[in-house]
């Protein structure tokens, strides 16, 4: 499905991004594994990548929130991978707390990480996309973005700050046959989330959590051929948990 494509995702070295790079290596893609800290576990990822699914994968530390270092990104993996076709920009962070309590160092960093790292990551890949006339951009958002969520004012903000980019984006790039995409996860079973499992489930319709390979398969189609014709679109994963948000 994906043979021949370059997958550059942010934030890959676990959770849900892990996932995304396994799925798209499935697929038939390299991938370009990005993470901030943590190189052990995206090495890891990366050699259980090319042992099991037999394509490239390489693995960059990277701090997205900084445009010198994602442009610098951008240029290793198109030596080492011949370029990219599909972004996507996982990378995220949280520090919660209510609004009157909330630091604004605390409130910068998230928007800066999650909304900010999304922009940075879009400009360095955008003038090979427009080169080639083609890029697949898939920007993970929040339901958080959509409904709100009390103590998470700084991510809700950011979250929805990429939507309103994925549309923008979607806009300007279309013509060149570039197409941006959010998707919206809900509650995602991972270890970061374990503790509040129980906490959440009675508010999802379909009572239960979802697993990270749920994002990661849809993260495979809109990277794939069959979404052409779908761009500026945000796309709720989260059991009917935001339905009407």
């Amino acid at each position: 499905m994906l043979n021949g494509k370059t997958a550059l995702i942010t934030g890959a070295s676990r959770g849900i991004g892990v996932a995304i790079a396994k799925a798209m290596a499935e697929a038939g893609a390299d991938v370009a594994v990005v993470f901030n800290s943590g190189s052990e576990k995206a090495e890891a990822v990366c050699s259980e990548i090319k042992e099991k699914y037999g394509v490239k994968a390489f693995y960059y530390q990277c701090n997205v929130a900084d445009s010198a270092q994602c442009a610098e990104l951008v240029k290793k993996v198109t030596t080492d991978l011949g370029g990219v076709d599909i972004l996507v920009n996982n990378a995220g962070i949280t520090k919660d707390n209510l609004l009157l309590s909330m630091s604004e160092e605390d409130f910068d960093a998230v928007i800066n990480t999650n909304l900010k790292g999304s922009f940075n990551m879009i400009k360095a890949c955008g003038r090979n996309f427009i080169r080639k006339k083609y890029g697949k951009i898939i920007n993970i958002s929040s339901v958080s973005a959509l409904l709100g969520t009390a103590g998470q004012c700084n991510y809700a903000a950011s979250k929805a700050g990429v939507i309103a980019l994925t549309k923008a984006t979607a806009r300007e790039l279309a013509a060149r046959n570039i197409n941006c995409n959010a998707i919206a996860p809900g509650f995602i079973s991972t270890d970061m989330t374990a503790e509040l499992e129980d906490k959440y489930i009675s508010s999802i319709p379909l009572k239960r959590a979802g697993a990270p390979e749920d994002v990661a398969a849809l993260a495979v189609f809109l990277a794939s051929k069959a979404s052409d014709y779908i761009t500026g679109e945000v796309i709720r994963i989260d059991g009917g948990l935001a339905i009407g948000g």
